[in-house]
């Protein structure tokens, strides 16, 4: 029942944003034990970079705010290295709340703007 609300709270949000190469979409992805961010160019569907507490390099738990803060502060490095400052967040169906905020946080203090 709760996957059934975010995933209509998710299709009403993704008809109104859309990732453009200048503006990618900050999408988040969040699972009990990892979270995940994509930037991803809907004008030609590709991913332009990624970041997830799965990663080799990443130290902890990945299922904390911590956690995800660190994913923030990555995907946000990684945007930075390729050029990118402005995203538009998609937080996918998702609360505005616990890890998903943090994770926002920590791209904001990497350099990104939304």
């Amino acid at each position: 029942m709760v996957n059934k609300a975010r995933l209509k709270r998710q299709r009403r949000v993704r008809g109104k944003i859309t990732g453009t190469p200048a503006r990618p979409r900050l999408n988040v992805f969040r699972s009990a034990k990892h979270i995940y961010a994509q930037l991803i160019d809907d004008m030609n569907g590709v991913t332009l970079v990624a970041a997830s507490s799965m990663e080799k390099d990443f130290e902890g738990n990945g299922g904390n705010k911590e956690a995800a803060r660190k994913v923030g502060q990555a995907i946000g490095k990684k945007a930075v290295e390729k050029g990118i400052t402005e995203v538009v967040f998609d937080r996918n169906g998702y609360l505005y709340h616990g890890r998903v905020a943090e994770l926002a946080e920590g791209a904001r203090e990497s350099g990104l703007k939304f």
